[in-house]
């Protein structure tokens, strides 16, 4: 599905930028030990040396909150219309993270709403919120996304244990023109049910509820790796293709691209089989690992604080996560300083 642009609605025009890590931070050698592989063999097939954990008592939400508030000062003041929370490990099924987020924040009254789209939910929920301002339901929107991947990983599963960390980030998105920097846009989302199994966690769901089953359900999240690489290659490459199109760039004028840090492996195939040179894509997956809705606002996060990602540079921005899901945007990147 393609979202072109309305030339008499507001554009969703990015002015607020901040993110939150746990403090503790889980080297390779400590996962390594416990799988009986080596920091190296970890490293060489994620791409990941290490990733952060929420201590005790943390969450989802607390995660989320830290990183509103940041983004919400780098706008400059603590004022937004709605609050959508892209997340896949909520702290509860009911009810969604997003109000009391809000609430937390100072914003209550304000909509407030979960989506739920795996390592898609970020660039899902930002045009979520492109929608909510183009019709003029919102003016600003603060659109997070936070995920506690520990609670949902199995720590002696070799194919997902190294792989994943925790984290948020959030944006904030205001009303503004199609052609100022920082406009979003256009969107291209898609996704695919009949690969729902091959990332997916069973335990918790109504199908599969904890206590009501013979067969206890697994509470880990389960991946069948090669195939979702696969799926991860081929529907990012189109969407990012798509949407450069779109745009009016094409691949070739395209400055950076910033992609869901799933496994720096995705990233080099995706650089080869478009030709768009390794120095052009944005990452951190070595010490943040996969930290699933989080992972787009940290990678942009860290590239505008070490310089690889500054104004004026043309931005195509994808992801891909279970479902299948996967989704792809643009933007010429404004000037925008990080909440501290």
């Amino acid at each position: 599905m393609t979202a072109a642009r309305n030339a008499g609605a507001p554009a969703a025009v990015l002015c607020g930028l901040g993110t939150w890590l746990p403090s503790t931070v889980v080297p390779n050698d400590e996962v390594a030990e416990r799988l009986g592989v080596t920091d190296d063999w970890i490293h060489r097939r994620t791409g990941v040396r290490s990733r952060h954990r929420v201590d005790p008592g943390e969450a989802t939400v607390a995660m989320a909150v830290e990183a509103g508030t940041r983004a919400l000062k780098s706008q400059g003041h603590g004022q937004a219309d709605a609050v959508l929370l892209a997340t896949a490990t909520p702290d509860r099924l009911i009810p969604s993270c997003a109000p009391e987020i809000a609430s937390r924040l100072g914003l209550t009254g304000v909509a407030a709403l979960d989506v739920n789209a795996a390592c898609s939910g970020f660039v899902y929920a930002l045009s979520v919120a492109a929608g909510q301002i183009a019709t003029g339901t919102a003016e600003r929107v603060l659109v997070i996304g936070a995920d506690t991947m520990s609670s949902v990983v199995d720590p002696e599963d070799r194919t997902t244990a190294a792989i994943f960390g925790d984290g948020a980030g959030a944006v904030v998105l205001r009303a503004g023109r199609a052609d100022e920097p920082g406009a979003l846009g256009p969107f291209v989302l898609g996704s695919d049910g009949t690969g729902a199994d091959l990332l997916a966690t069973e335990g918790g769901g109504s199908r599969t509820r904890h206590g009501r089953t013979d067969e206890e359900p697994r509470p880990y999240l389960r991946m069948e790796g090669r195939h979702v690489f696969r799926h991860a290659v081929d529907r990012m490459g189109g969407a990012i293709r798509e949407a450069a199109d779109r745009r009016g760039w094409g691949l070739p004028a395209v400055d950076r691209v910033a992609i869901h840090q799933a496994n720096a492996r995705i990233a080099q195939a995706l650089s080869t089989s478009l030709a768009v040179p390794g120095d052009r894509w944005l990452s951190n997956i070595e010490h943040v690992a996969n930290t699933s809705s989080a992972s787009v606002p940290l990678l942009l996060d860290h590239s505008v604080r070490n310089g690889s990602l500054a104004p004026g540079r043309s931005l195509v921005i994808a992801a891909f996560g279970a479902g299948l899901t996967w989704g792809a945007t643009t933007v010429v990147w404004p000037e925008l300083t990080p909440g501290e």
